[in-house]
């Protein structure tokens, strides 16, 4: 059991040579693909859905699933520029709200999941139309603009080698780089890679699998917070609509990036390439003029082929 606890398993060759080939078909598609300006872009775009899918990451570590995540997300936005536009509340504290709450509704699923037993995808399947419901309750259907500039502040940029970079793709970067280490170097990290093996195991070895878990809904629900600064800062307002399908797109970049849905097994890293992979591959098309409907017939096949190596590379295992 220790051994499997030092090094997170699952590979990011695979989602990594993907990200290559599709970067080097791309470029011989577009003079414009590799272009500092697009690329710069590409990870822009990205940014939102892949510091959701860190949060999923977690979570599917454990053997689990967020269906929730967009919704909550919405919510925290909402609820941030609210409380800074409507309440008067300092910027700084109006942010700090909105991660807490989003961190709450973390707490609140893993609640459920922990103390009555119930699936993550039924808990997280209604948390979402709670979530949902609140935000339009709350936003009275109405996109919130005029925020403070403490708000969009990450969707400033800075010139980086001759292409301008926002501040929120650096902290995407940085809390994927954060949570590589939380999840390969240290012992709560260790535990979870352990809870999504074996619980029963983990439990044996004196692992305290209904707290790690708990607190494994809680930061990803903190992480959904910042998730929600960072779609404020992109869109400079509180948008109810917001994140209706992220949560699917998020559970498609921890696929592609090589975790496993089975639990424990998956790199937060490869996480990262398979967000820029379909970020990449969406951009691609769309530099080609191909339309977006086939974007996500791609993006599909994609995650059915990243399934199913899970499930023969599990198969050939157990032999």
């Amino acid at each position: 059991m220790s051994s499997r606890l030092v090094v997170p398993s699952g590979s990011t060759f695979g989602p990594l040579a993907a990200l290559f080939l599709a970067c080097v078909f791309f470029a011989t598609q577009s003079d414009n693909f590799l272009s500092g300006g697009n690329l710069a872009l590409v990870i822009q775009q990205v940014m939102i859905v892949g510091t959701l899918a860190i949060g999923q990451t977690l979570i599917i570590l454990t053997a689990g699933i967020d269906l929730a995540c967009g919704a909550i997300m919405a919510f925290g936005g909402v609820l941030m520029a609210k409380l800074a536009v409507d309440a008067g509340w300092p910027p700084l504290l109006a942010i700090a709200a909105g991660i807490g709450v989003c961190a709450l509704f973390g707490l609140a699923n893993g609640l459920l999941v922990t103390k009555i037993s119930l699936p993550p995808f039924i808990v997280t399947l209604g948390v979402l139309n709670v979530a949902f419901a609140l935000t339009h309750i709350y936003s009275n259907e109405q996109t919130i603009s005029g925020l403070p500039t403490e708000l969009t502040a990450l969707g400033n940029t800075f010139p980086l080698g001759g292409t301008d970079v926002t501040y929120g793709s650096v902290l995407m970067i940085v809390l994927f780089l954060v949570f590589a280490y939380v999840l390969g170097q240290t012992a709560w990290g260790q535990h979870v890679y352990a809870v999504g093996n074996e619980p029963e195991a983990a439990r044996l070895t004196g692992i305290p699998v209904e707290r790690r878990l708990l607190t494994v809904y809680t930061v990803a629900g903190a992480v959904y917070g910042i998730a929600a600064l960072l779609l404020i800062a992109r869109t400079g307002v509180g948008d109810p609509q917001a994140g209706q399908t992220d949560n699917l797109d998020s559970i498609t970049a921890v696929v592609l990036g090589g975790t496993s849905l089975f639990g424990g097994r998956g790199r937060v890293i490869g996480t990262l390439i398979g967000a820029l992979l379909v970020g990449i591959i969406r951009n691609g098309l769309q530099l080609m003029g191909v339309p977006s409907i086939y974007q996500i017939l791609i993006t599909g096949i994609l995650v059915i082929l990243a399934v199913t190596v899970d499930q023969l590379s599990r198969k050939r295992s157990r032999r």
